[in-house]
């Protein structure tokens, strides 16, 4: 398994990926906006963007973070905010890979770390996250504003 930064050639297997992504969160499939979306990260490089790919160029998995600053810590962080593995390739240490690769992107970065949320009912990330050294803060109140 490789695991590199996406280019925009990997756009139309990417996209596909991400708009699976988006369904497991209960989004309807868009697959026009998806391919949208990521181009504009990727042209603008405003998020970093992982690719799990087999050696038969098939892109299996991604993880996508976003910097963030601590004022406290008067560092970057990051968001690791989106991480989705192809189901068929589930099982073989994929998400974990890109675990990985986002902490060498926090190291390499100087960042203080990263953060990420997940719904309380996911439990495959519920159990992926502690076994990849994420620690569960729930000392804090977590809100949300929307337009």
């Amino acid at each position: 398994m490789n695991i590199r930064p996406a280019e925009i050639a990997d756009l139309k297997k990417l996209a596909k990926l991400f708009d699976h992504y988006r369904q497991f969160y209960r989004k309807s499939s868009d697959l026009d906006a998806a391919t949208k979306f990521l181009s504009e990260r990727l042209e603008n490089g405003d998020s970093e963007i992982f690719v799990a790919e087999k050696d038969d160029k098939v892109l299996v998995g991604f993880v996508q973070l976003y910097p963030l600053f601590s004022s406290t810590r008067m560092k970057k962080m990051w968001l690791l905010n989106d991480l989705y593995v192809d189901p068929k390739a589930r099982g073989q240490h994929v998400s974990v890979q890109l675990i990985e690769r986002a902490k060498q992107l926090a190291h390499d970065s100087n960042a203080c770390g990263m953060y990420l949320e997940t719904e309380k009912t996911n439990k495959i990330g519920n159990n992926l996250y502690p076994k990849t050294g994420f620690d569960l803060y729930d000392s804090v109140n977590f809100y949300e504003w929307n337009t």
